[in-house]
């Protein structure tokens, strides 16, 4: 059976665990849908939104030394948008109801991000695949953050205001 279908099917079971769910999506960190279980939403834009909050979690985790990368959790006025890291080559997002309890969605969220990850590792690596119901474990944790090169994005920083000294100013 291809990764993606594998995938799929992962989406799938995952849904009928968690009811609240109202979609999942399986990208590739580039912004390429792999797999998608999402009525009435457009996958192609969600995954390339995904791709870029998964550059920006990247950003913000390494500017704060709060090491590898793992979750992005956004919640609006309907519900939860939640993205996990699924091995160094893909990423999970899943919309959830307002309802959704965030424990639960976390717990499924990373349970599922493990066993894509497992599957995107098992499509690099010669010879048989885990059995789709083990859970292979995370990845290993890349260098520290000091070791990686930076991203583009700027990093200096804004000189902080300093108020005005002077007649008027008391001083």
């Amino acid at each position: 059976m291809a990764v993606e279908a594998e995938v799929l099917n992962e989406l799938h079971r995952l849904r009928t665990r968690m009811p609240q769910l109202t979609g999942a999506l399986a990208a590739s960190a580039d912004g390429l849908v792999l797999a998608q279980d999402m009525p009435g939403v457009q996958p192609e834009g969600l995954a390339a939104l995904t791709a870029a909050a998964l550059g920006v979690g990247h950003r913000m985790v390494d500017l704060t030394a709060r090491g590898e990368f793992c979750e992005l959790l956004v919640r609006g006025a309907g519900g939860y948008v939640a993205t996990y890291a699924a091995g160094p080559s893909a990423i999970l997002t899943l919309l959830a109801d307002g309802h959704a309890n965030v424990g639960r969605l976390h717990l499924e969220g990373r349970r599922s991000g493990a066993h894509i990850a497992g599957l995107m590792a098992a499509r690099h690596t010669p010879g048989p695949a885990s059995p789709a119901h083990a859970y292979p474990a995370v990845p290993p944790v890349p260098p520290a953050p000091r070791d990686r090169p930076l991203s583009a994005l700027p990093t200096r920083i804004p000189r902080q205001y300093r108020p005005q000294r002077g007649p008027d100013h008391g001083g």
